[in-house]
Parts: structure tokens; C-alpha cells; sequence
């Protein structure tokens, strides 16, 4: 008998390892991730963005790594230095996270 799930979360999405295990994905890494891409594309080092949103260095490294959650205003600084707006960037970090969101699981009954 085999059973197919769709699991759907709001913020933290999982998706499903080959061991069938869990690694979850979380918002403030695909906007992280949305950055760093930004950043990069447009040729700008962290200094520079940094300088550029009032943030310090360290800070921006952290977003950019997911590993700080940027307050709104704080976002909003970094997006402008980097010519984006929050509601674009919102909606590529959408896009993201919509392509990971539906995991199938299949359970297999070995009786």
C-alpha cells in the first residue's frame, strides 16, 4: 500500500533528504541567499553595501548567511542600498520558497 502526503508550511519548509530524513529551509535564508545574489550580480562588495545601508559589515554578512532576521527598517536599508525593493525582493524569496514548498512522501507498508 503506498501513501502520498503534500506538505505544505507557512514559514519553515521542509524538503525530503534521499535518506528520507528532514532539513528544514528557513525565510530568513532564502532572503539572505536573495541578497548575496544581489550584491554579487551587481559587482558590490559587503563594505560597500554596508556603508551604503548604514549597516554595520558583520551585520549584512549574517543576513546574507540567514543567520540574523533583519528587522523591517533594517531590510528596507539594505534593499535600497542595493537599488531593489522590498516588495521585489519579497516576491523573488516567494518564488524560492513557493519551488520547495510541496514534498511528497511516500510511506511503503512492508506487510
Amino acid at each position: 500500500m503506498r501513501v502520498s502526503l503534500d506538505i505544505v508550511l507557512d514559514h519553515l519548509l521542509k524538503t525530503s533528504t534521499i535518506e528520507g530524513s528532514m532539513t528544514m529551509v528557513l525565510v530568513r535564508e532564502a532572503i539572505g541567499q536573495t541578497l548575496r545574489s544581489a550584491r554579487t550580480s551587481q559587482g558590490r562588495t559587503l563594505r560597500d553595501v554596508a556603508r551604503d545601508a548604514r549597516v554595520s559589515l558583520g551585520y549584512l554578512s549574517e543576513v546574507e548567511r540567514g543567520q540574523k532576521e533583519a528587522s523591517s527598517e533594517l531590510l528596507n536599508a539594505i534593499c535600497m542600498a542595493l537599488g531593489l525593493s522590498l516588495s521585489g525582493v519579497f516576491s523573488d524569496v516567494s518564488a524560492e520558497l513557493k519551488s520547495r514548498e510541496g514534498v511528497t512522501l511516500t510511506v511503503v507498508d512492508a506487510a
